[in-house]
C-alpha cells in the first residue's frame, strides 16, 4: 500500500509536466478527458484583479480582432493599399504613393502620435517620452528632452493634438503617416497645398473611414475570409464549455449582420456557398447585437433604438426595447427565427441597458466581457458599467516566451545595474573628501588617481549596460522593443492594460484551457523597498 501511495508533491511534480501538447490536433479544451494540464505560457490567461468566475452569469465577446483574429500580413495590407487609393483618387494625394508598400511588422500598439509634429513617441506609465521618430528618423536624445522634456507644463499627450495607437487596425494608418511624413520632408511639393503633418493625419483618417464606408475591406474578406482570418478551432468547443457550465453568451460588434454572419460561419466551421445562408453558429449564442457603436453602446443613457434582425433578408424589424412589436400594417408581431434551430435573438443598435434586459442581469459585476480595444471595448466597459473585462493581446504570445528565453539576461541587466549605482556613490564619495575633507597633498593625488579610474570604470559599466539593455529589448522588436515595457519601467500600454483590464491573455480561445469557474487571482503587489528584503 505504502509503495503505491503518491503524496501532494509527487501528484503535482506529475500534474505540472503533463503539459497540454496538441500533436497537430488542437489544445486540449479543459472540459475534455486529457484537459486539466499545464498551460504553455504564451496561451496562459493573466490576472491584474481577483475575477471568481462562479460570479459570472454571463459572457460577452466582440468579434473583430477578438474572437476573429485578423492575419496582420494580409489584413493590414488589405487596409494599407485601400487606404493608399482613397489619398490619390479621392484626396488629391502625388499619384506616387501608389508605388509604396508596407511593413506590417514595423508599427506596435501603444505608441502615440504627435500630429502636429510629425513624431511617433513611445513612453512609460509616467508619461515620459523614451523612444522618439520623426517619420522613421530616430531623434536624438537632445532633441527628445528638447521637444518633450524641458516644459514648464507637463503634456498630457491626449487628443487632439495626439492620437493612440491602441488597436491593430490602427498599425497600417500609423505605418503611412510616418512614410508621409518622410515624404513631406524630402518633397513638400508633392502633397497637396497647406498639408502640414496635422493635415496629412487628419486625410489619413479620412481615407480609413471612407473604406469602411464604402465596404472595400469587408467585401474582400467576405470573398475568401480563410485568407485574412486565422481558423481558430478551439472557438466552438470554448462557447461549448461556457453554455454546458449554464452561462449565457453574447455577441456585440460594430459590424453589421451580413459580414458578422460570414465571419462567424467561418469561425464556428460552417462555409458558405454564396447563396446558402447557414445560421447554426447562432445556437453558441443567446443575444447578438450588430452594428453596436462602441463605445457609445456602453452609456446607459443611450437612447439608440434597437432593431430585430431577420437573418434570412438581413431585414430590421422595431422593437419596444426589445420586445416584438406589430410592424406597419399588421397585428401580430413578427418573429424573425421562426424555424430556426436555435433560441438566440439577434438585434442592431441599442444600448447597454437592452442588452441587461434580454439577458435578465441584475448586477454589472456578473458580466465578463471580451475584446481587443482598450478604449472601444475594455475602458467604456470597466469604467462605465463595472463589467469585469478581459483584453485580447495577440502580441502577447511571442512577448512572454522571450521573457521566459531571455530571464538570465534580464538578471544580469539588473546586476550592471547596481554596479554603476555602487560605482556612482563611490564617485561622489571622493569628490566630496577632495573637495571639502582637509587632506595632505600626497593622499590627495592617490584619491584623484582612485577617482579617475573609478571614472573610467563607471564609463566602461555604463556602455556595456546600455548595449546590453539595447540588445535584449531588440530582440522583441528593433525599433519600439518590448511591448509592455519603456526601459524599466512599465510602457503605457502596459499601465492601461493593467488599470482596466481584469484579465489578459494572447487570444480568447485560451479561456477553454481553464475551468468555467476558475477562480482567477492576481500575483502579490510589491514596492521598491520590499524587492531587496524579499530577495526579488
Amino acid at each position: 500500500m505504502e509503495g503505491n501511495h503518491k503524496g501532494v508533491d509527487d501528484v503535482m511534480l506529475q500534474f505540472q509536466h503533463k503539459v497540454c501538447n496538441d500533436d497537430g490536433q488542437g489544445l486540449f479544451i479543459w472540459s475534455s478527458p486529457q484537459g486539466g494540464c499545464q498551460i504553455d505560457i504564451g496561451k496562459r490567461i493573466f490576472c491584474n484583479r481577483s475575477l471568481n468566475m462562479k460570479n459570472i452569469v454571463a459572457v460577452g465577446f466582440d468579434m473583430d480582432y477578438t474572437l476573429a483574429q485578423y492575419m496582420p500580413e494580409t489584413f493590414e495590407s488589405l487596409a494599407y493599399e485601400g487606404t493608399i487609393r482613397k489619398l490619390v483618387y479621392d484626396l488629391g494625394y502625388h499619384p506616387e504613393l501608389l508605388d509604396w508598400t508596407f511593413n506590417w511588422k514595423y508599427m506596435v500598439r501603444g505608441l502615440v502620435l504627435d500630429k502636429k509634429r510629425g513624431n511617433i513617441l513611445k513612453m512609460d506609465r509616467h508619461k515620459y517620452v523614451k523612444v522618439a521618430y520623426h517619420g522613421f528618423r530616430e531623434m536624438s536624445k537632445e532633441d527628445k528632452v528638447g521637444t518633450y522634456g524641458n516644459t514648464l507644463t507637463r503634456d498630457s499627450f491626449d487628443e487632439p493634438d495626439y492620437a493612440l495607437i491602441d488597436t491593430l487596425f490602427s498599425l497600417a494608418e500609423a505605418y503611412l503617416f510616418a512614410q508621409l511624413v518622410d515624404f513631406r520632408d524630402k518633397y513638400p511639393s508633392k502633397v497637396p497645398d497647406g498639408a502640414d503633418y496635422s493635415r496629412m493625419y487628419k486625410d489619413v483618417r479620412a481615407a480609413v473611414d471612407l473604406c469602411h464606408r464604402d465596404g472595400t475591406l469587408k467585401q474582400m474578406v467576405a470573398k475568401d475570409p480563410k485568407k485574412y482570418i486565422n481558423d481558430d478551432t478551439s472557438i466552438v468547443p470554448m462557447l461549448k464549455m461556457l453554455r454546458d457550465s449554464g452561462r449565457s453568451t453574447f455577441l456585440v460588434t460594430n459590424s453589421l449582420w451580413d459580414y458578422t454572419n460570414i465571419v462567424m460561419n467561418f469561425l464556428c466551421g460552417w462555409k458558405m456557398d454564396g447563396s446558402t445562408s447557414n445560421f447554426d453558429w447562432l445556437q453558441y449564442f443567446d443575444v447578438v447585437i450588430t452594428g453596436s457603436a462602441k463605445p457609445g453602446f456602453f452609456h446607459d443613457d443611450n437612447r439608440a433604438n434597437l432593431f430585430e434582425v431577420e437573418p434570412e433578408s438581413g431585414m430590421l424589424l422595431n422593437t419596444d426595447n426589445g420586445t416584438p412589436m406589430p410592424q406597419v400594417g399588421s397585428t401580430s408581431p413578427r418573429f424573425p427565427l421562426k424555424g430556426l434551430k436555435n433560441t438566440c435573438r439577434v438585434f442592431q443598435g441599442g444600448s447597454v441597458g437592452h442588452l441587461h434586459k434580454l439577458l435578465s442581469i441584475e448586477s454589472s459585476s456578473q458580466v465578463l466581457y471580451v475584446g481587443d480595444h482598450i478604449y472601444g471595448d475594455i475602458l467604456r466597459s470597466k469604467k462605465v458599467l463595472g463589467w469585469r473585462t478581459m483584453l485580447v493581446v495577440p502580441e502577447l504570445e511571442r512577448e512572454v516566451k522571450l521573457l521566459w528565453e531571455l530571464r538570465d539576461t534580464r538578471k544580469q541587466l539588473r546586476l550592471l545595474r547596481n554596479e554603476r549605482d555602487l560605482i556612482e556613490d563611490n564617485i561622489h564619495h571622493l569628490k566630496w573628501s577632495l573637495k571639502f575633507e582637509g587632506v595632505q597633498p600626497n593622499e590627495k593625488q592617490m584619491l584623484a588617481t582612485e577617482l579617475s579610474q573609478l571614472e573610467s570604470q563607471r564609463e566602461k559599466v555604463r556602455l556595456r549596460h546600455q548595449l546590453s539593455q539595447r540588445e535584449c529589448h531588440q530582440k522583441f522588436h528593433k525599433v519600439w522593443g518590448q511591448l509592455m515595457k519603456t526601459g524599466y519601467q512599465n510602457s503605457r500600454f502596459a499601465h492601461q492594460v493593467e488599470r482596466f483590464a481584469c484579465l489578459y491573455t494572447s487570444q480568447v480561445s485560451n479561456l477553454s484551457l481553464y475551468s468555467p469557474d476558475k477562480y482567477y487571482r492576481p500575483s502579490e503587489d510589491f514596492m521598491p523597498h520590499e524587492f531587496d528584503i524579499l530577495g526579488m
